[in-house]
């Protein structure tokens, strides 16, 4: 049966008597006790023990790859028995749900007859919370056999299959890895479809990812380390974190597509841990590099970096370890709060997308979404032309603020359908609320029609408190900056461009190669940047060099010179990375095969490449 001569079952099981006697008094070391308790039992037998964790032959067998028997009264040991189990109820998540819950049993100590492509195995499961190692919790697998090959491929399987994800997110909280399959259904939900952003933006967010997960051979030639940072920022509730599930959903659909193309997920909460934010930072990226190709989310990016762990977090990011396959997505509200070494740095987050309140087009969107939710409540009614003029007065809400409206207006009304005569009870404030729900209908500027609308009396009130709201706020919080010209697919204008004076003409400077190339050509020139023959740089734009600003060479030629080694040293990995990009957007039209050497040919080729020769030039040669 199981391959062994011997019998499975003696009149008397020593091993749950040792286990037992054991427990009841100082417990020292429980794996020693099975281990020698299961040699004498059976001398004839192959002993294998292997933790629990990532291995769970139980689950394993649950899940339906194999069979797991309890034997729990073989011996007829009315005192001993041979298994120790905690059985409770475990009830549903939600109440609403209206979910019957599961009784449920934890194994303490067991014996199984464990069946695994034809081959039986005699299985015990102990836990052992012992004095010299009470946490975390011990769960062994003790494995009797003659096959022990046949024991090492199940352990192999099963422990794949238990370190694979089944409908889950990997999740880091509180101090380790968990699968959470809530927020895999809530993924599952979200869809690009949903997001209203720029169509040109949401093209360009979408193909950054994709790129990047398809491109890794062209990373190779260009002899780059394939890896990649995304920060999204601006201010809160304009579609940041629907953008990431968004995209997590289409990464995963690619998998079920294709199993070679699966790109798993792993979703940071918090680094606060037992062992520290150090600790929790070492298992994010060694479990990220384990798992990659894969989609790393620090969402609330700033307050996640903290000052305290900023050092430790670069080191991860830059550090000697790997990082090839890992796609770093990071969101913000408030980019300032960022350390430069983090935001500013094109080796660590180089593409950057802001997220602006919605213009009057966005908002517009926003509110046939909701018409489209409403469409089937005949007792709210919602015509096309109360869209615009809600988007008329909601100007410089948020997505959030105007979700925020939509779903305490449809609240009021819930509310007044329940109880119409509450409102005779309702006191002096109510009478206020009324009068200047009529103030407003008085002095606004929209069809008369949409006046009797119940939706429109109610979005209005709810718009008004919302602004008074955002008011005060303005006076507590600093207005955000506007957003930096790193989306050169949203940049008003933006075209493909084919040959080098186009791409001179129309690309961005700060978007190519950032502030620092801007100090470069002062440096170089002995001349302001607004002399400089580059497109002219709004002025709204804020900026934060990395370096002091380099004297020109003909003043001071030893400071100019070392300033301009700095910079030359940030400033190629921008190109590469820059003209990399323009590549993959395809607007070169030509094929990697083409060209023997890529690195020479698209550094040929690059927009600024004859700035670069000219600060190899002032070096005396390439750095």
């Amino acid at each position: 049966m199981t391959g062994n001569k011997g019998p499975l079952r003696s009149h008397e099981d020593s091993t749950s008597r040792e286990y037992i006697y054991h427990s009841s008094g100082q417990r020292v070391d429980t794996d020693i006790i099975v281990t020698e308790a299961l040699r004498k039992q059976y001398p004839d037998l192959d002993l294998i023990v292997s933790p629990q964790g990532r291995l769970n032959l139980i689950a394993y067998a649950s899940a339906g790859f194999a069979t797991a028997v309890p034997l729990d009264d073989d011996a007829n040991d009315k005192i001993y028995g041979s298994s120790l189990k905690w059985r409770s109820y475990l009830p549903p998540p939600r109440r609403l749900d209206h979910g019957a819950g599961a009784i449920v049993e934890q194994v303490f100590f067991g014996k199984f007859l464990y069946k695994w492509n034809d081959t039986e195995f005699l299985m015990y499961i102990a836990n052992g919370r012992d004095g010299v190692a009470s946490y975390p919790d011990i769960t062994n697998h003790y494995i009797l056999t003659r096959e022990t090959h046949k024991v090492d491929q199940l352990i192999k399987e099963a422990t794949l299959w238990g370190t694979q994800l089944h409908n889950e997110v990997w999740v880091f909280d509180q101090g380790w890895w968990q699968k959470s399959a809530e927020l895999y259904n809530s993924v599952k939900k979200s869809n690009w479809d949903d997001v209203i952003l720029e169509e040109g933006m949401k093209k360009a967010i979408i193909a950054d990812v994709d790129n990047f997960f398809d491109g890794k051979a062209t990373y190779d030639k260009l002899k780059v380390p394939w890896k990649r940072g995304i920060i999204y920022y601006g201010p809160p509730g304009n579609g940041k974190t629907i953008s990431i599930k968004a995209m997590m959903h289409a990464l995963y659909e690619r998998g079920a597509k294709d199993n070679n193309l699966t790109v798993p997920t792993l979703y940071v909460r918090t680094l606060a841990s037992f062992a520290g934010p150090e600790y929790s930072l070492h298992a994010i990226f060694q479990k990220a590099r384990e798992e990659a190709p894969c989609y790393l989310v620090f969402e609330d990016l700033d307050s996640i970096v903290s000052d305290y762990v900023r050092s430790y977090f670069l080191n991860e990011v830059d550090g000697l370890k790997s990082n090839d396959g890992i796609l770093m997505v990071g969101s913000t509200n408030h980019l300032d709060r960022l350390d430069p070494g983090i935001s500013k740095r094109p080796s660590r987050f180089d593409r950057k997308y802001y997220f602006p309140n919605p213009d009057f087009e966005q908002r517009v969107a926003y509110a046939q979404f909701w018409q489209g939710k409403l469409k089937d409540n005949e007792e709210v009614k919602f015509p096309d032309e109360l869209c615009p003029a809600i988007a008329k007065i909601t100007d410089k809400f948020s997505f959030a603020y105007m979700q925020e409206a939509f779903i305490a207006s449809l609240l009021a009304i819930a509310r007044r359908q329940d109880n119409p005569e509450a409102r005779r009870w309702a006191g002096p404030e109510a009478q206020e609320e009324e009068e200047e729900r009529v103030h407003l209908l008085g002095g606004n500027d929209t069809d008369a029609d949409l006046d009797d609308l119940v939706l429109w009396q109610e979005i209005q009130k709810q718009v008004k408190l919302l602004k008074e709201e955002m008011d005060k706020k303005k006076v507590e919080e600093p207005p955000q900056p506007p957003p930096h010209l790193h989306q050169p697919a949203t940049q008003p204008g933006y075209q493909p461009v084919k040959s080098k004076a186009q791409r001179k003409s129309v690309r961005k400077v700060d978007w190519w190669l950032g502030q620092d190339l801007h100090d470069a050509v002062e440096a170089m020139e002995g001349k302001p940047y607004a002399s400089s023959g580059l497109p002219p740089m709004p002025a709204s734009v804020p900026f934060a060099p990395q370096h002091p600003p380099a004297p020109p060479l003909h003043e001071d030629p030893t400071r100019g010179k070392e300033a301009l080694l700095r910079m030359y040293n940030d400033l190629m990995p921008s190109l590469q990375r820059a003209v990399f990009d323009e590549y993959q957007r395809g607007a070169w039209g030509m094929e990697a095969s083409q060209h023997e050497d890529w690195g020479a040919h698209l550094r040929e080729r690059a927009p600024d490449s004859e700035k670069i020769e000219a600060m190899e030039r002032a070096l005396g040669g390439r750095a």
